[in-house]
């Protein structure tokens, strides 16, 4: 009965802010405001923070009043950072919203907001996709929807897209197919990695260290694994299974290496490490991966995208993929032949993984990573942010 009467109370709500809504949309559009927003108001991160930084640090040339949508939940995201921000679903939210020229996000907006007629929306996005997305999904195994449904209010939310930014071709053709985009895409590289290019030096990896509280003598292992769809709480909220072996990883490494968690945001688990202590640390609830890529000497993963962002720093990539068959046939289905032009070893066991990590001692740019380079990093130069900026404001 309470079940029935909050999903009632909630319904209205959402009545009401879009009837709401939808009278603001009617005032003139402020034409130097620009909305930003990361995973739906959860971090200050990815795309859309390379993008306000480089309008923050172009000012003279780009006068625009830039605010940032925050889910009051995660406020903390904005701890130690001076960005002008509202909290999204505010009253101040709707009116920004509605009057807003620009909206800059990476991930989807709810259907129940409308896109103003005279109101650019710039889909970035958030990866290079090795599992298939939307439209191009043969069935989905979510919480709270069916295949068809899921992909009619995908469809349905980016037909109001006006822009969407592309790190490569390949990504290009893709995302034509699985969102069946057909107005501007900005085939720019990803903004978000021109801070691996600009800031790749000893010295503001020190500083990045020292900022973390993590011992700059070690080398340090980022495990960034993906989410899995069939496995969830509720509706958003994911359970991950730790299936690598974290004691064998200490008891073999922590002389040499520190190990750094970073799960995916849709993911709700809280990783019990007081066992690990000094070996490994959970880090993802940090406000951007970004930093984390720049201090990382290796990277484990699994089907995420992050693998595509870190080939960039050209160094070694491990793939932990035990259920590799189960997600490849029955869960989601890769783009492209994974397991024959992944650019590092695909691996099973915890063993040989700590295998694969003291073999990097000796790694060396092969065949393989030099062509994977060369197809999805070569847009990587610096200057993405600004490729988007000069498209979308001129």
């Amino acid at each position: 009965m309470r079940s029935f009467i909050l999903n009632k109370c909630r319904s209205l709500l959402i009545k009401v802010y879009s009837v709401l809504f939808q009278l603001f949309a009617l005032l003139p559009r402020n034409k130097k405001l620009i909305l930003f927003e990361s995973y739906s108001g959860k971090q200050f991160s990815c795309n859309p923070r390379a993008i306000y930084e480089y309008l923050q640090e172009n000012k003279d040339r780009y006068d625009y009043k830039l605010i940032w949508s925050i889910d009051k939940r995660y406020m903390s995201a904005l701890e130690g950072v001076n960005v002008a921000y509202i909290k999204r679903f505010s009253f101040k939210w709707l009116w920004y919203m509605a009057t807003a020229k620009y909206w800059i996000t990476n991930s989807r907006l709810p259907l129940w907001i409308p896109k103003p007629k005279k109101t650019l929306y710039v889909q970035t996005w958030h990866g290079t996709p090795l599992k298939k997305l939307a439209n191009d999904m043969d069935e989905v195994h979510m919480p709270g929807t069916t295949t068809e449904k899921y992909k009619q209010n995908f469809l349905r939310e980016a037909s109001k897209w006006d822009y969407l930014i592309s790190p490569n071709a390949y990504s290009t053709n893709i995302f034509r197919s699985a969102f069946q985009f057909k107005k501007t895409f900005i085939e720019s590289g990803y903004p978000r990695n021109d801070f691996l290019h600009k800031e790749n030096r000893k010295k503001e990896m020190l500083k990045i260290k020292e900022r973390l509280g993590i011992n700059s003598e070690k080398k340090i292992i980022l495990y960034a694994p993906t989410w899995r769809d069939n496995s969830f709480y509720a509706q958003g909220k994911y359970k991950f299974n730790m299936v690598l072996d974290l004691e064998s990883l200490k008891n073999q490494l922590s002389n040499e290496y520190i190990l750094i968690l970073r799960m995916h945001y849709l993911v709700s688990e809280n990783i019990n490490l007081t066992k690990y202590k000094e070996f490994a640390y959970d880090f993802s609830d940090h406000n951007d991966i970004r930093e984390l890529y720049l201090i990382s000497d290796i990277l484990i993963t699994d089907y995420s995208s992050v693998f595509f962002d870190f080939a960039g720093l050209k160094r070694p990539i491990l793939f932990y993929v035990p259920d590799i068959e189960f997600y490849r046939d029955k869960l989601r289905g890769f783009y492209y032949d994974f397991e024959k032009c992944a650019p590092g070893p695909l691996l099973k066991t915890t063993e040989k993984v700590i295998e694969a990590i003291h073999q990097t001692k000796h790694y060396k740019q092969d065949e393989n990573i030099t062509s994977f380079y060369d197809q999805f990093c070569y847009l990587e130069k610096g200057n993405s942010s600004k490729k988007v900026v000069e498209e979308i404001l001129g």
